[in-house]
Formats: structure tokens, sequence, C-alpha cells
């Protein structure tokens, strides 16, 4: 990929990258994966949230996205507020000068204009403004890709978002609900498109008895013999940004609720493997194996999306929060049970055909998720065929995100490239 001058065209990806969220980082690399296979010679870098981390993972330079390195730290001494308020002074230049240097910005996916989970204006929506507000001062094309939104109660934050996304040059969104809460923010969304989750463009792994990965052919076979293990996905879960004055009582009702559930499943002589989907949710698991004293309890080191579908293709069965950790067991064609957070975990059920298996994970009820479980396990062969069928629907929608990003990213491009890239798509 080659501007018209002949330069390598210079593609910048932007976020809390490296920071622990694995989410985040699968939507990086599905991004890094089309970046490869549709614009090869395009020189790729990152501002991120965790530099070293996407520099050794993913092979690009990265630069941190803060200039003060405890942005996302309480401040209670003078000192500490000092240094965030000077951070936020050095990262206006900062940002802006990173921009200025790139053809293309892509913002991968992520919840990046919502407040789903407790979020500061301050931080990382002044960091988005900063980054759009840049792009068009200086004509670099930023595209929101695939991105989350929601209703924003907090005035300051909803301002900087419903900014940034008017400011940036491209956006689509991975859920409908999405668009309509950005058009709500007073943005033009008429020619947005919807496509769904950039995760879903990564490749999947067969659960047992399938000849081919769901969405890649094959039928996934309800597992032979007696029941298997269950994948349970926790979550250091507080609620989101309006419930901070109810955080530590919503976690203890989740976290209770939740290790009753694993109680109750092991008592059947369920074997239960606990996952996670970023680094802040070592707490819980550590709970709930104080709690749960059995060897049929177990946890997962994941350290990508990648690792989380292997764990889950091996289990007859997942209960999760993280709505990352419910997007690997739905594309590896798992049945599966949301406990939902937001509403962007009952879309993504909804749309895989799950509907009726979503649990609020701010009100967890063992006895009454037990009865969904049951429930679920007792059509799993039925939910198994229906995920494949919409796992190929998911992929060939994304094949369609990708050639509009291009069409609005990168519309010059190189003819050999081009030509090598129509050859391909000819049936």
């Amino acid at each position: 990929m080659t501007s018209a001058d002949g330069t390598p065209v210079r593609v910048g990806v932007f976020g809390l990258l490296g920071s622990g969220n694995l989410g985040n980082d699968g939507s990086l690399e599905a991004v890094l994966g089309y970046l490869r296979a549709r614009h090869p010679r395009a020189v790729v870098d990152a501002l991120c949230g965790g530099p070293e981390v996407v520099k050794a993972r993913y092979g690009i330079p990265a630069t941190r996205l803060h200039w003060y390195r405890g942005e996302y730290r309480t401040a209670s001494r003078a000192g500490a507020v000092a240094g965030k308020g000077l951070g936020k002074l050095v990262d206006a230049f900062r940002t802006a000068s990173w921009v200025r240097r790139h053809d293309v910005v892509i913002v991968p996916g992520m919840g990046v204009l919502e407040a789903t989970l407790p979020l500061r204006p301050w931080g990382f929506p002044y960091a988005l403004f900063l980054l759009c507000a840049s792009g068009r001062l200086f004509g670099t094309r930023v595209a929101l890709v695939g991105v989350g939104a929601a209703p924003i109660g907090n005035r300051a934050t909803r301002a900087l978002v419903g900014w940034s996304a008017r400011l940036a040059t491209y956006r689509s969104y991975r859920d409908a609900q999405s668009r309509d809460a950005l058009r709500a923010m007073g943005v033009d969304t008429a020619r947005d498109e919807v496509h769904p989750d950039l995760a879903f463009a990564l490749p999947s792994l067969p659960p047992p008895g399938l000849s081919a990965p769901p969405g890649q052919g094959g039928t996934p076979l309800a597992p032979s013999g007696p029941p298997g293990p269950v994948c349970v996905g926790v979550m250091a879960f507080h609620g989101g940004d309006d419930d901070r004055a109810r955080a530590e009582e919503i976690h203890r009702r989740y976290l209770d609720g939740t290790t009753r559930f694993v109680r109750a499943l092991v008592e059947e002589g369920r074997p239960v493997r606990l996952l996670t989907g970023d680094e802040a949710d070592g707490s819980v698991v550590s709970a709930i194996l104080d709690a749960v004293d059995s060897p049929l309890v177990t946890a997962a080191e994941a350290a990508s999306l990648a690792d989380l579908m292997k764990e889950m293709a091996a289990a007859d069965t997942v209960v999760a929060t993280r709505y990352h950790n419910l997007v690997c067991a739905l594309k590896v064609g798992v049945p599966t049970l949301a406990l939902s957070y937001a509403a962007k975990s009952d879309a993504l059920m909804t749309e895989m055909g799950l509907a009726p298996y979503c649990h609020p994970a701010r009100e967890v009820d063992a006895d009454r998720l037990l009865d969904q479980f049951r429930a679920l396990e007792r059509r799993a062969a039925e939910l198994r065929r229906t995920l494949t069928e919409r796992n190929l629907t998911a992929t060939r929608r994304l094949e369609g995100q990708f050639t509009a990003l291009t069409a609005a990213l990168f519309p010059t491009t190189d003819p050999t490239h081009a030509d090598a890239h129509a050859l391909r798509e000819t049936p």
C-alpha cells in the first residue's frame, strides 16, 4: 500500500491496547490481520496503553498513550494531582505530534464511545478527543472501526465522546444500538454502518466433534457421554459509571451469586474452569477458588482471545460476563449463557440466537441462573447448529466491513496489490 507519491502509507493504531484487556488486544489483532492481508506495504505503529506488550506481541513500534504514568490511578496527593494536570497539557502536544506523522489512524473496536464501566472524562475520553481533533487539524484520516457506544450520563464525558465521533473521518459500530446511542447524542450517523465485532474476524478453534471451526464449514456435534466441563468467565464487576455509589454492593452481590453457582455445579460433579478477560479479574478468581475448595475448580491463564477460545472449545457450556468472553464462546460454537452487565451483551446474544440466555450481572440469582443453565444444556445440539449458521453470517459481514474501510481510508491503492487482491476475491 503506497500513497500517491509512491511512499508507504503510514497507519497508526490507537487505544488502551496492551494494557491487560484481552478484548481490546483481540480487536487490535483483527485489524493488524486486515492490514497485513490487504495493505501489506503500510507502515504501522501504535499509540497505546501498554507499548512494551504491543511491541513484543505484535512486532510494531509503539508509544505510550499518556505522558503521566499514573493516569489511571486515583490522585490524592498534591504532586499526583499536579502530575495529572501537567500530563493533560503535554498529551495534547504529544498526540498532535504523533497524529501528524500518519496518513491514517485506526481505533480498533473496543467500547470507546461508552461508559458501561467506571470512566473519568479526563482519562480516555479526553485522549480520544485529542486524537480526533488532531486528525481534523492535520488532515489525518481517523477511523473508529467497529466500536461500541452507549448512552452516557456524565455531561463532560458525553461531550468529549460526541465531539470525538463528529471529528472522526469514518465510523462503524459493533451493534445497531451503538449507532442509535451516537445519534441520540446529536451525531449524524446516516452513513455509518453496523458490522459484527472485530473479534469475529480472528481465527477460531474447533470444539470436539467438529471437522472445521464454526463459520468455516462443518456442523457442531453435541458432546457425547457424561456432562463435561463448564467454563465460567468472571469479571471484577462493580457496575457502570453511574453506579459508583453502589459499586461495592454490586460487586459483593455479583461475587456471591457467581460463587454459589460454581459451588452448585461442583456439587453435581461438574468440572469448572474459571476464565478472565482482564488482569483486574484475578481477584474474583482467587475469591471463588478460596470459597469453593474443590479440585474440580481450576483457573486458566489466558494471554489472548485465542487462548480463551481454546479453553472454551473444550467445554460443554460457557457462562461468562465480559463481552469478549461471550464473543469467544459464541465464535467457537459453544452454548453460552451471558451474565449481562450492559445492553451490548444482550444485543450480541440476540444477534447470535441466544436471547433467552441472559442473566443480569448486577443481580445474580444462583438458583435462577442454574435453571437457565439447565435449559441451555437441554437445547445444546440445536444451539450449536444455530451458532454455526450465525458465525457464517458474521464472517461474511466482516468482509464487508474491511472492504468499506479500504474504500474510506485507502482510496489510492498500489495497482499491483489491488489486482492481486481482486484475484483472491474472485470466486
